[in-house]
């Protein structure tokens, strides 16, 4: 089967919860616990910002022989720059939920989203953690996808069951992410399971390359987080031997179709966003050169706003790529926006203006760019520039 957004069944061996513990205001979901009833490999990919929160150090340790058996993830709250009570304090939450569950401190991986700077209230994990043990079962994805929600406005989700030799496998993915979105992750989380066998180091091939192709192809405002995770288990449940050849290169596609999916929910969900912009740049001569001009474009904000506005003004396009650092021949590009030819040979192309704001006003725009001087090509998935943005990120804290 292919991907799916709305219909889930969880991997074999696996059990999650979402609950709700005081951190959010009104009842609203913000724990969630991912649980595999048996040891799994594991990977995890970190944000490269050199501030980093709390948990990231606790999970690097905790990562370190390649196993893990539980997630647990607060929001609300980043615990980061929280100074040594912050180490204390995702410490303690691995050792409330390992106590609970039975298992070993150093196999729960510990994650936090939210406001910087604020300590964590534990007697709102000490009370929660418990609930969310007592909660675990094998129907709650949903749950535990809105749990760990922050600015976002609908939860990310993505799910496929391959068939290779020896059996059916199953990938389950969620993801969180609004704002603070740039390139090599942002303020985003993501947790995928499976029931595949893979041994750790497969495992974080795997995950590498997927969060490649995906979480470290999107921007929303150029902002890197202090949080960013994205974390994977495996634990095995669905086969005797470990994937290898074809089954191997299908789990790949699978897990990279799954991971684009997430990033590109993240895109579309930007703050304040009412559109999903898709850049795709060909004809480059290295695949560094076509990310880098994906980026540079998408991160113009004069870009975003102009989609925003549905006018077609390729000239902040143009502009992007000149300043992108890539190595370009203006007379070689050629641009399409929204279907709508627009340059061409180093200069603007002729067309309709009604036709072109009619395309713009689409719910997903795309920009195609072919810098004509090579075979490497890259996707960039971004979204506009709105009033909202402004507005949601002014008044984050206050």
């Amino acid at each position: 089967m292919g991907i799916s957004e709305d219909k889930f069944i969880l991997p074999s061996g696996f059990k999650s919860a979402g609950v709700a513990c005081g951190l959010k205001p009104d009842g609203q979901k913000d724990l969630a616990l991912i649980f595999s009833t048996k040891r799994a490999s594991a990977a995890g990919m970190f944000t490269t910002n050199r501030v980093q929160a709390a948990p990231l150090q606790i999970n690097r340790e905790h990562l370190g022989d390649g196993y893990a058996q539980a997630i647990v993830v607060n929001s609300k709250n980043a615990n980061a720059c929280t100074g040594d009570q912050g180490l204390v304090d995702a410490r303690k939450t691995a050792d409330i939920t390992a106590e609970g569950l039975g298992i070993d401190p150093a196999d729960v991986l510990v994650n936090s989203t939210g406001v910087i700077g604020v300590p964590l209230p534990m007697e709102h994990l000490e009370r929660g953690i418990p609930q969310a043990i007592e909660a675990l079962r094998s129907d709650a994805w949903d749950d535990v996808s809105e749990a760990i929600m922050t600015t976002d406005t609908v939860p990310k989700k993505a799910s496929s069951t391959i068939t290779v030799e020896g059996g059916e496998i199953t990938i389950c993915g969620i993801a969180k992410g609004s704002g603070m979105i740039a390139p090599n992750m942002a303020t985003m989380l993501s947790f995928v399971i499976t029931d595949a066998v893979l041994d750790p180091e497969a495992l974080q091939a795997c995950l590498s390359s997927a969060v490649g192709r995906s979480f470290n192809c999107i921007t929303v405002d150029g902002d890197m987080s202090t949080n960013d995770t994205v974390l994977a288990l495996a634990n095995g449940e669905a086969g005797d031997a470990p994937l290898s050849g074809n089954a191997l290169n299908a789990f790949q596609e699978s897990l990279d179709e799954i991971c684009i999916s997430l990033a590109k929910q993240i895109a579309r969900d930007g703050e304040g966003a009412s559109k999903l912009i898709t850049i795709h740049v060909k004809g480059a001569s290295t695949p560094d050169d076509a990310k880098t001009v994906g980026l540079a474009v998408a991160n113009s904000s004069l870009v975003k706003t102009a989609v925003f506005g549905r006018d077609p003004n390729w000239g902040r396009i143009l502009c992007a790529i000149g300043y992108s650092g890539a190595a370009i021949d203006p007379l070689r590009v050629s641009v399409t926006m929204a279907g709508i030819p627009i340059y061409w040979d180093g200069a603007g192309m002729p067309f309709d203006n009604a036709q072109a704001i009619d395309a713009l006003s689409a719910a997903n725009v795309t920009i195609d760019i072919n810098l004509g001087q090579g075979e490497c090509e890259a996707t960039i998935f971004t979204c506009d520039l709105t009033y909202d943005y402004v507005r949601i990120n002014a008044e984050y804290t206050t």
